[in-house]
């Protein structure tokens, strides 16, 4: 197989974080639109990830957040964005560099990337998006991120989203999943 010194898995990677960023940045300009709201799902020891020592103990690995209703001093920059949130009645702080997003979905069109670090290849240093999918699903290996129970914390009065209603409001669509591995030259 051929060498990509070009790494167009990086670059696509960093074009599709470029989404996210765009859409964060229009809503901390002019809120949400319509029906929109994101689930965000980010590595917690990601470097540069900034929250309270409580949070860091109750999700030690990831964590779901929802911004949907009530969250406030949204704030984005190049490499990160930061965001006021409650979780159980308690304000917390957020920053989140968009390199450690692994999951964005927004649940009112149904539209979802997942990043993820593959095993065997990210030990060559191959990082790259391992699905675009528009559509919440249970299963991780192939789907957009399912907020657990207990990784997801709405930033309206600290109530836990509820996953299952989320799951029923986007059904099984029947919509294809599309793998970046369909587009690779084998």
């Amino acid at each position: 197989m051929p060498t990509d010194l070009i790494r167009y898995d990086l670059l696509a990677q960093d074009a599709l974080r470029g989404v996210v960023r765009r859409v964060l940045v229009d809503a901390a300009r002019d809120g949400l639109p319509g029906d929109h709201h994101f689930y965000i799902t980010f590595d917690t020891r990601a470097p540069g990830v900034r929250l309270s020592n409580r949070m860091r103990e109750k999700y030690p690995l990831e964590m779901t957040v929802v911004l949907q209703h009530q969250y406030w001093d949204l704030i984005i920059t190049e490499h990160s964005f930061e965001v006021g949130l409650s979780f159980g009645g308690i304000p917390e702080r957020l920053l989140v560099p968009f390199d450690s997003i692994k999951g964005f979905f927004d649940p009112s069109v149904q539209f979802g990337l997942q990043f993820e670090v593959a095993g065997a290849e990210a030990e060559k240093g191959d990082v790259g998006v391992k699905e675009i999918t528009p559509r919440l699903s249970a299963d991780a290996d192939t789907e957009a991120p399912t907020p657990s129970p207990a990784a997801t914390r709405r930033h309206d009065d600290g109530a836990a989203a509820k996953t299952d209603q989320a799951a029923a409001e986007t059904g099984s669509s029947g919509a294809e999943v599309v793998s970046l591995d369909k587009f690779r030259k084998k």
